[in-house]
């Protein structure tokens, strides 16, 4: 896939975009099971990254990931900036400046792997790793892929809801935490139906 500068700048945009249009509900999520400050810190990381959107895109891709990386644990902050981060900064690290589909998926899969460490928790515990797995998993070779793991990172999403939480703030909770979407699977849902968009039908 060419990655050039404006596809890269559209990319950055318009996850910017989506994390904003749905700050509130991200909040409203957070306050049932959480600190209730997902939203708001989610919007500052991103707001940041769009400011910063034609010099990131300028980028080679894995020097524009290793950017993202660094800014989001630096602006987003809480639980969500170093995860987001490990994210991608794990990318930078394995992706290619021209990737293609079995490149990604291994970038993809390690960054993975990445956040399970950085979190110190597994896939089944409420939380962002809920929607990754799924969509690690689903990720194939099919035609309309694209929509195939937006479908899936929705419907992984909503997969959160009568799960109980065993890692993060939510965990406190215990049982209080089922029936409650889990705020940073949302987050992740709407950024790979983001990207996907740019990457087919």
């Amino acid at each position: 896939m060419v990655m050039d500068v404006a596809l890269k700048k559209a990319l950055i945009e318009d996850c910017a975009k989506v994390i904003t249009a749905h700050a509130d509900e991200l909040t409203s999520l957070d306050q049932a099971i959480g600190d209730g400050d997902h939203g708001v810190n989610m919007k500052r990381g991103f707001e940041s990254l769009l400011a910063d959107a034609d010099a990131l895109a300028a980028r080679p891709l894995p020097d524009m990931l290793k950017a993202i990386g660094t800014q989001l644990v630096m602006k987003v902050g809480g639980a969500s900036g170093p995860l987001y981060g490990t994210l991608f900064l794990s990318l930078a690290k394995e992706i290619g400046e021209a990737p293609n589909t079995e490149n990604a998926r291994a970038a993809f899969a390690s960054a993975i792997e990445a956040v399970k460490a950085r979190g110190k928790s597994e896939v089944g515990q409420k939380t962002m790793l809920d929607v990754l797995a799924p969509v690690l998993a689903a990720w194939d070779n099919r035609a309309g892929l694209a929509a195939h793991l937006s479908e899936t990172a929705r419907q992984a999403a909503d997969a959160t809801i009568p799960m109980k939480a065993i890692r993060g703030r939510a965990s406190f909770l215990g049982d209080r935490s089922i029936g409650h979407m889990d705020p940073g699977a949302r987050s992740s849902s709407l950024l790979i139906a983001t990207i996907a968009k740019h990457f087919g039908a």
